[in-house]
């Protein structure tokens, strides 16, 4: 593997990929060992000083030199796998001075995030809002979560954080900008509330509120939002709003259109033609939202009853990636233009909810979010004369004052304290014109269960959202992303099988060359696989076991072979399965018919547990090749001792076993595979005995001549049962029991 191949991810978990496919960086410290590399890339850093900033003064071991040579030395092997030993290292490069990391500068994430927020900039200087736009959302799309997640609590991490936590503000009041260009106020409106909630004291944020609320017909919101800023900055710094922004107000004030919202005139490209738009675009540069209609209306119409006079409570649920965030940002749109205030409900983190005050910070921060006194200034009088009923009762009394709209995004998340204040809401909203959505993932799940279980039923609606249907699907391939594909039916299906209609990964998979989201030639977007290896990363060690062994297990989970390959009860193993099952990587799939005997005695029809959509693929790709060729030959030898077991699905595991499995146990292995096929299939006969041969070889001549006659058998029984047509041999299935490695056939 070249260097060059290399990317890495430094906008959320550290992480590397080597063209889609995601690097096994090993443990948290060597994580965060590459990020300090990063950080300096091109440029030696002494061991003495990686230890120094890997490790507090009193908390460094006294081994950190040898682990830090260490966890260098296995960084190599990852990011260099094809380098031979001995050879010199081309990337992580050792000098007088100390480690190098030679990485180019396009390859690292931060870097392209700046050059397309650098290329939007320019774009939109020249009033070239459209395409500015879609440089801005390639831009955002590059964040996966807060910057250098697993480092930023490092000192020598916390500048760099702070400066790309910058970056991406200022990324995202462009986007606010560009769409107040293109005249798409509301959405600029909510996307803007959001920068001032994530940076309160930002003017530029606070200015760009203002604009869009006074473009999408709101002024006097945009003159109340003014003022709370001024009263917060007042109390929070002591200082008013600085002059730009008092200048703003001013033409608020005088209702001064040209002064809030100046006039742009493009600049004349020549020689360029403006790019057709694209029929699959929505305004903020996502996909649009399909297959959720009847949901967004029955949300709609729940949020108008609560204009009308009294709460109602709306819970979306589904799994990840089924769209709640998405459909709860359509609602607040929808709700921004019929003049509601909104609120998005973030869970405060408290772990203690034992003392009575523990609801107070999540209730100052609602109430800093519904235009009431500043959640700092709240939490530094918490014990004091605020207690947690005079926070409910300010909470009430604002919430009184007008129509509010509360997102709580991720319910099953929050902490006992956010959950705690939602059982007192539950109970004490009666007649406010209040409208509360929740998106929920495990509705199951003990503590979540129960607060939904207290909501008032009379005036709360439970939307669940099913996976996409390949019409859905269909509707979402335009022009951009449909390229040369023949059928656009047939690959809306296969798109829809492959991803189980889940939106999330049927948009990551759009966002791959068509050849490479069905078919043969299938790739397991990278996204896809930072969600598996994130699932697997919450899992206890035993379940995640049994989740690597049933994904080489073959496209079922097969509960017989992890019993015997976890050597536990099958009670016990379907506890761990359930564990993986509540992790959204597994799924219970029910019989498509009534269950029936079939011809060879078992039964057909019946339900069983698979890896959601791509999952499987993913937690695969996931996998070291070492650790995946353990996995089949642990697979290999379990399904050894199960009765009944087909001789090929064995060999075929041990063939992809690799060198973990020996060729005097893996020839004997084929030839009972061909054997076992003879009558089944005749192709996949000839083809077992043919790997039975060449493997014997010279050392095992009687296995040898086992396998061709073997072979030559199959052969004169294909002859006679057909003669004079030979190309009329049954064709391999596909899929073969399990992940068998076969001509035509995809290895696990």
């Amino acid at each position: 593997m070249q260097s060059a191949a290399i990317r890495f991810g430094l906008l959320g978990p550290v992480e590397a990929w080597s063209g889609d496919t995601p690097v096994d960086l090993g443990p948290r410290k060597r994580r965060v060992l590459l990020a300090r590399l990063l950080l300096d890339s091109g440029r030696p850093v002494s061991v003495d000083r990686l230890c120094r900033d890997l490790w507090p003064a009193d908390r460094r071991p006294a081994g950190a030199v040898s682990t830090v040579h260490a966890h260098i030395s296995r960084l190599r092997t990852a990011l260099e796998p094809r380098r031979a030993a001995g050879e010199r290292a081309t990337l992580l490069v050792r000098e007088s001075s100390g480690y190098t990391l030679l990485a180019p500068l396009e390859t690292l994430d931060t870097a392209v995030f700046e050059s397309r927020l650098v290329e939007a900039t320019d774009l939109f200087r020249v009033g070239r809002a459209a395409p500015a736009h879609r440089a801005v959302d390639e831009a955002l799309r590059l964040w996966r979560g807060p910057a250098l997640h697993e480092a930023a609590e490092h000192v020598f991490a916390a500048s760099e954080v702070n400066r790309l936590q910058s970056l991406r503000q200022t990324a995202q009041e462009l986007k606010v900008a560009v769409l107040l260009e293109l005249g798409e106020a509301a959405t600029a409106a909510t996307l803007a509330e959001a920068l001032t909630v994530s940076a309160p004291l930002r003017e530029a944020s606070w200015a760009l509120l203002l604009k869009s609320l006074y473009a999408a017909d709101r002024p006097a919101e945009a003159l109340q939002q003014y003022e709370r800023f001024r009263v917060s900055l007042a109390e929070e710094l002591g200082v008013d709003p600085g002059p730009a922004l008092r200048d703003l107000h001013l033409a608020l004030l005088n209702e001064d259109s040209d002064a809030i919202l100046p006039k742009r005139s493009p600049a004349p490209v020549v020689g360029v033609t403006a790019p057709a738009a694209q029929p699959c675009a929505a305004p903020d540069g996502r996909l649009p939202m399909v297959g959720r209609r009847s949901e967004l209306e029955l949300l709609n119409r729940s949020i108008a009853r609560a204009a009308a006079g009294g709460v109602r409570w709306a819970v979306v649920t589904g799994p990840p990636g089924s769209g709640k965030t998405r459909l709860l940002d359509e609602v607040a749109q929808h709700a921004a233009q019929q003049g509601f205030t909104l609120a998005r409900l973030r869970c405060c983190g408290t772990v203690d909810d034992r003392r009575s005050s523990a609801v107070f910070g999540p209730a100052a921060r609602l109430l800093a979010q519904l235009g009431g006194e500043a959640e700092a200034s709240l939490s530094a009088r918490a014990g004091e004369e605020w207690s947690e009923e005079s926070a409910l009762t300010a909470v009430l009394q604002k919430l009184r004052e007008g129509t509010t709209l509360c997102l709580i995004d991720e319910l099953d998340t929050f902490c006992p304290a956010c959950r705690h204040l939602l059982r007192h809401l539950s109970v004490l909203l009666r007649d406010e014109r209040v409208a509360m959505v929740c998106a929920v993932a495990d509705v199951e799940e003990a503590e979540t269960a129960a607060l939904l279980s207290g909501l008032p039923r009379d005036h709360a609606i439970r939307l669940p959202l099913h996976p996409l249907t390949p019409e859905d699907v269909a509707a979402l391939l335009s022009d951009a992303y449909v390229g040369g594909v023949e059928d656009v039916v047939e690959h809306a299906r296969g798109l829809c099988e492959r991803s189980d209609g889940n939106p999330f990964m049927v948009t990551e998979l759009l966002h791959l060359p068509p050849a490479a989201r069905v078919g043969s030639a299938t790739r397991v977007p990278a996204a896809v696989t930072s969600v598996a290896q994130a699932r697997l990363d919450t899992l206890p060690p035993q379940v995640r076991t049994l989740v690597e062994h049933a994904a080489v297990g073959g496209e079922r989970v097969d509960v017989d072979l992890l019993v015997a390959v976890m050597g536990l009860s099958r009670q016990d193993v379907l506890k761990l399965v359930d564990t993986a099952v509540r992790s959204h990587l597994m799924c219970w799939q029910e019989p498509a018919e009534a269950p029936r005997p079939d011809a060879g005695g078992g039964t057909a029809g019946l339900g069983h547990y698979r890896f959601h959509g791509m999952l499987r693929d993913a937690v695969l790709a996931s996998l070291t090749f070492v650790s995946r060729q353990l996995l089949h030959a642990s697979v290999a030898t379990a399904l050894g001792v199960l009765p009944g077991r087909h001789p090929a699905e064995i060999a075929s595991h041990m063939l992809q076993a690799g060198p973990t499995v020996s060729t005097e146990e893996l020839a004997p292995a084929c030839l009972r595979a061909g054997i076992g096929c003879a009558q089944e299939d005749r192709t996949e006969s000839t083809w077992w005995f043919r790997v039975a041969a060449d493997l014997a070889g010279d050392r095992n001549p009687q296995l040898r001549r086992e396998a061709l006659r073997g072979l030559r058998t199959v052969q004169r029984q294909a002859a006679d049962s057909s003669p004079g047509r030979p190309g009329q041999e049954r064709p391999l299935r596909a899929p073969l029991r399990g992940a068998v490695v076969m001509p035509h056939r995809t290895c696990a």
